[in-house]
């Protein structure tokens, strides 16, 4: 029986090395470094992703700054993801002056995504002395009763994007990159659902017998970018996809993107960093709504989410042939959009909700009323948010990404629209504006929790449209670089001496 184990041992591992680690090309045009480092919030710390106070009582996995770094001789681009909430734009401001100015990467170069972890540290949603021009009733409103960042947290984070990109940049070798695209359906669903009464609700309840069909789409791609050394050692590896990081294992932890960290490193024995860049998944999220079996929730669905992402993953780097030519390019435009005011009279009867006092039982109606009164303030002093768009291009594939939590059909039509045969949305990237609903869930048959006003979600309408649109213009600005393919088989004038025989009767 040992001798048979070391056989097939023996089997797989030649299988492996002829199927897994192609020969190295001669030279490459492309460098690659990727690092990590560790944002983990402390026990006590506010858990953000409410509108109201929650605190971290218990750890589950580490929280981290993921960076990729590739560098093309002429150009180097840094793309970052955060297990974060989301990313304040002045984090992103402030990141990019010190990257650019220690290490000589131009800002307009950096791309720096949250992953949109609700177990994550307290980066929002309140910033610090953003209210304090604010009324006292609205100042209470904003620090005391609402979910808010730490500013020695926002600092932490601040100086670990610079030191990851710093640490990725030392690192860079030359590579082998592959780009490609794996198909995972069975874990994302859009979370908004068609109602008899015509409009479209969030997260109706699985069952709810009022339920006609889903909203909305999904995006099942799985976007994968995986370097290698000239020597076939595995350096990192990037991700793509779309769906709410709302699983939440227990605890403090990077939400569903930890098992499939896991699920990647472990099938390739190897510690390498995994970079997550979040999807358009403003929508989409874990929970399907249609089905009537029990929910898997925690622990369980954390694992079921990130292991099957993280598997398809797998499928593209064991599959996916290897190139050198991979050009870099970048484009930024930022847009300046404005908000949606509420109405005098919604202003009016929020004070009075408010100043009634915070109900028993269900408080969502003050909760909003407070968000409306918040926003009545951020009208008053920044009527208008910058949104910036970004197109960071490596070899075939471009990073377009938005600063919301983007309806998954944008996201759609980006790739769509795209001259690149790999396209990656990145949502809630360089700066955090909410959500941002298409235009037609706005409408008749719209509705539904994200278009609901508050201080967190509040632009006009066509703000969805506009930066779908600029990202589309910018990516056709640049010129895709080659797909990589296998080389040809070539003939050798003979045919297998076992095979090419008529068949054998007797």
């Amino acid at each position: 029986m040992r001798k048979l184990f070391l056989v097939l041992s023996l089997f797989t591992s030649a299988v492996w090395a002829q199927t897994a680690a192609p020969a190295p090309a001669p030279a490459s045009k492309i460098r690659a470094g990727f690092a990590e480092r560790d944002i983990t919030p402390g026990i006590g710390m506010e858990q953000p992703g409410g509108y109201g106070k929650s605190y971290h009582r218990k750890f589950h996995d580490a929280c981290k700054v993921r960076v990729a770094v590739f560098d093309d001789g002429k150009k180097t681009v840094a793309l970052v993801g955060l297990d974060t909430l989301v990313v304040p734009r002045q984090v992103v401001l402030d990141a990019r002056a010190r990257i650019e100015k220690e290490l000589s990467i131009p800002g307009d170069c950096v791309m720096i995504g949250a992953s949109h972890s609700h177990s994550s540290g307290p980066v929002g949603m309140v910033l610090p002395g953003e209210y304090d021009t604010a009324s006292d009733l609205v100042k209470k409103l904003a620090y005391e009763e609402s979910s808010a960042a730490d500013p020695g947290f926002l600092l932490r984070v601040t100086h670990e994007i610079v030191e990851g990109v710093r640490l990725a940049q030392m690192l860079r070798v030359p590579a082998q990159i592959c780009v490609g695209y794996g198909h995972e359906d069975k874990v994302a669903f859009n979370r908004r659902l068609r109602m008899k009464n015509g409009q479209s609700w969030s997260h109706p309840g699985a069952g709810n017998p009022d339920i006609v069909e889903y909203a909305g789409p999904i995006d099942p791609q799985v976007g994968v970018i995986g370097a290698w050394d000239m020597n076939g050692q595995l350096l990192g590896v990037m991700v793509n996809y779309a769906c709410h990081a709302t699983t939440s294992p227990g605890g403090i932890s990077a939400n569903w993107i930890y098992y499939m960290e896991k699920t990647i490193q472990g099938a390739l024995g190897s510690q390498v960093p995994v970079v997550f860049m979040q999807g358009a998944c403003g929508d989409v999220t874990q929970v399907d709504n249609l089905s009537t079996a029990r929910r898997m929730g925690g622990e369980e669905g954390a694992l079921l989410v990130g292991g099957r992402i993280g598997a398809e993953a797998l499928k593209v780097l064991y599959s996916t042939p290897r190139g050198t030519e991979v050009p870099l390019d970048v484009r930024l435009k930022v847009l300046s959009i404005p908000r949606r005011k509420p109405a005098p009279a919604k202003v009016q009867k929020s004070l009075e909700i408010v100043q009634a006092g915070k109900p028993k039982g269900d408080t969502s109606g003050w909760t909003f009323a407070k968000e409306i009164l918040m926003l009545d303030h951020l009208c008053t002093v920044s009527p208008n948010v910058d949104c910036e768009v970004q197109v960071i291009q490596v070899g075939p594939a471009a990073f377009v990404s938005n600063p919301a939590e983007y309806f998954v059909q944008f996201g759609l039509d980006i790739k769509k629209g795209s001259p690149f045969p790999f396209t990656f949305p990145v949502e809630l990237a360089n700066g955090s504006v909410g959500y941002v609903p298409t235009e037609e869930a706005f409408g008749p048959a719209g509705g539904g929790y994200e278009t609901r006003l508050t201080a967190y979600s509040n632009l006009i309408i066509t703000a969805g449209r506009q930066m779908a649109d600029a990202g589309i213009e910018l990516a056709k600005e640049l010129t895709p670089g080659p797909v990589f393919t296998y080389p040809k088989a070539i003939f050798g004038g003979n045919p297998w001496a076992y095979g090419n025989v008529p068949p054998e009767l007797e």
